[in-house]
């Protein structure tokens, strides 16, 4: 859980960061990296789509911790460590929003949700406008949310990481509900689009609320268990 404190890092530690210097040219290698590990995760995600466990796999797939995504029987500090093994043997290399496993995950997921939704909303004749733009506005809103709130679990606030994934929560409740039965059951394209839809929403939904389960462990605890750590 330290890794997410703005004091986490030995002493010195910043000052030696401070030493390195980045221009455009390196920002934009370093984000191409960190569009090649989304592309990884999802060459993984859709390779194991029919997996029960198919979040976790991927997670040790990347390399990262098992219990990235938060465990009853791991600590904390594992379960919300932002920095994958592979990232934390990158030297000088500095951390970002972009090397949060739930960030990578969260991004990719909903690459394919947004992707597919426009492909078939794009089609007037396989969905109506209003439910096209409404299920698109849904999907735009969550995905802003819940990068809000990985971005406060970096910050190390973890009361304002829940309160964000409740929002995009609501919103997932608002994708799902414009896919019910009834909906898709009018066109073709939607039930073949919700069939698709329905498992990576629900993987989401379940990333979610694993942090946030961790997040609600580590405000519960004594300060006192702070101190003595």
């Amino acid at each position: 859980m330290s890794d997410f404190d703005s004091d986490s890092l030995p002493e010195g530690e910043w000052d030696e960061r401070g030493e390195l210097a980045w221009n455009e040219f390196d920002w934009e290698n370093y984000l191409r990296e960190q569009d090649e590990v989304i592309r990884r995760y999802l060459s993984h995600y859709e390779r194991l789509k029919g997996q029960a466990d198919r979040i976790d796999e991927v997670a040790h797939l990347m390399g990262w911790d098992e219990d990235v995504w938060g465990a009853e029987d791991g600590s904390a500090d594992d379960a919300l460590d932002p920095v994958s093994a592979e990232a934390a043997n990158a030297e000088f290399e500095p951390y970002t929003l972009h090397k949060n496993p739930v960030f990578v995950a969260t991004k990719a997921i909903y690459f394919l949700l947004t992707r597919d939704w426009l492909r078939l909303a794009s089609d007037p004749d396989k969905v109506s406008q209003p439910t096209g733009l409404a299920a698109q506005a849904a999907l735009f809103r969550g995905e802003q949310q819940s990068t809000l709130a990985i971005q406060a679990l970096d910050l190390g606030d973890y009361a304002m990481a829940i309160s964000l994934f409740k929002r995009a929560l609501r919103e997932l409740n608002t994708v799902l509900a414009l896919l019910d039965e009834n909906a898709a059951a009018r066109h073709r394209a939607v039930t073949a689009f919700r069939e698709e839809a329905l498992p990576r929403l629900f993987d989401l939904r379940e990333i979610w609320l694993r942090v946030m389960h961790e997040c609600r462990g580590e405000l519960e605890r004594p300060i006192e268990e702070d101190d003595e750590s």
